[in-house]
């Protein structure tokens, strides 16, 4: 048997060049799909061979645009399920996260995934899964204490099985593949898509909380200070939302616009299971609450300094007449001296 670790961590990036379009994979199975059609383009930015565990790795350092850089890198192992891995596997995603900040890759927001693969096995990998259960979802969980029996079930039970001699099992920080071929690209790079889902979730919904604590810092102020604030301030404030919100919704409708056409055989099957695992239909529906609140939040910022500037000129006005009847008073008083 052939046993693989490949590692990648996907983080925001700014001012990154586009770099060569990467060429597309074979698929994994051989039933209908869409896959290199549909999916967002990866494109390639240049490589680097580094040392890990004494063995020679290149790392592939690539960008999805506009903002994500991803670097991955492969390293082959006499057992994945041998001792020492998890050390391996921190080793590749160290050495990943320093080539992708030479390409201007920040430290945070930013995600990790490590994928297990086995393959030149014959047979049901189901055996292999039994028999090194709590090891795989120690793996999987990166985690080196042993694992209660629930647990482990619990884990192994994400999982997909198209022929009888493939098997994946997916889970938060990692996943586990069996495909006897060792075909495992597409796989790979959907674990990839989603990942990079997931960070684009991430980087929306730190962008929002950032918004809502400034709007906040200014409804937290007194109310004479209202005065203060200056139209273009609130206006300019209101139409970031809007363009967050109308930018946000496009790039994530043609994300999934572009995946429902991946096709409903395996590789579609196999990135639900995995949006399932990332809760990210729960990111989705947190962002969007977020995008709604903002949106409202600025909506009464915006209505309460039109009244405070109504009531000002307001007030003004009737300073004004106020100091005209005075005016007209004092020399009403004056022309009566003046006659007396």
């Amino acid at each position: 048997m052939a046993h693989k670790i490949t590692a990648f961590i996907i983080a925001e990036a700014v001012k990154v060049k586009k770099g060569k379009e990467a060429p597309s994979v074979l698929p994994a199975q051989s039933a209908p799909h869409y896959f290199e059609k549909s999916v967002p383009a990866q494109f390639i930015l240049g490589e680097e061979k580094v040392k890990i565990n004494g063995a020679a790795v290149t790392l592939i350092a690539k960008i999805y645009h506009p903002d994500a850089v991803l670097v991955e890198g492969s390293l082959e192992v006499e057992s994945v399920l041998g001792e020492g891995i998890l050390e391996l596997k921190d080793q590749l995603h160290g050495a990943c996260y320093e080539l992708a900040k030479k390409y201007s890759a920040k430290e945070e927001p930013a995600e990790e995934y490590t994928v297990y693969q086995i393959s030149g096995y014959q047979g049901d990998p189901e055996l292999i899964l039994k028999k090194h259960a709590s090891k795989i979802t120690s793996l999987l969980k990166s985690e080196k204490l042993e694992l209660d029996e629930k647990e482990v079930e619990h884990t192994l039970s994400s999982q997909l099985k198209y022929a009888k001699d493939d098997l994946v099992v997916v889970d938060w920080d990692g996943a586990f593949l069996f495909y006897p071929k060792g075909n495992f690209e597409e796989t790979i790079e959907l674990l990839e898509l989603a990942n990079y889902q997931l960070l684009r979730f991430r980087i929306l919904d730190q962008d929002l909380d950032e918004r809502i604590q400034k709007i906040s810092k200014l409804l937290e102020k007194p109310s004479k200070k209202w005065f203060l604030l200056k139209t273009k301030e609130v206006a300019q404030a209101y139409r970031e939302v809007i363009k967050v919100s109308s930018q946000s919704v496009s790039e994530f409708e043609a994300l999934d616009r572009e995946i429902k056409l991946i096709g409903d055989w395996y590789s579609a099957r196999l990135y639900d299971l995995v949006i399932k695992k990332f809760r990210l239909d729960d990111w989705r529906h947190t962002v969007k609450e977020k995008l709604e609140s903002l949106e409202n939040i600025y909506s009464i910022v915006a209505e309460n300094f039109s009244i405070s500037s109504k009531q000002i000129f307001d007030a003004i006005q009737m300073a004004g007449w106020f100091i005209l009847m005075l005016g007209w008073f004092v020399l009403l008083f004056l022309e009566i001296a003046a006659v007396k």
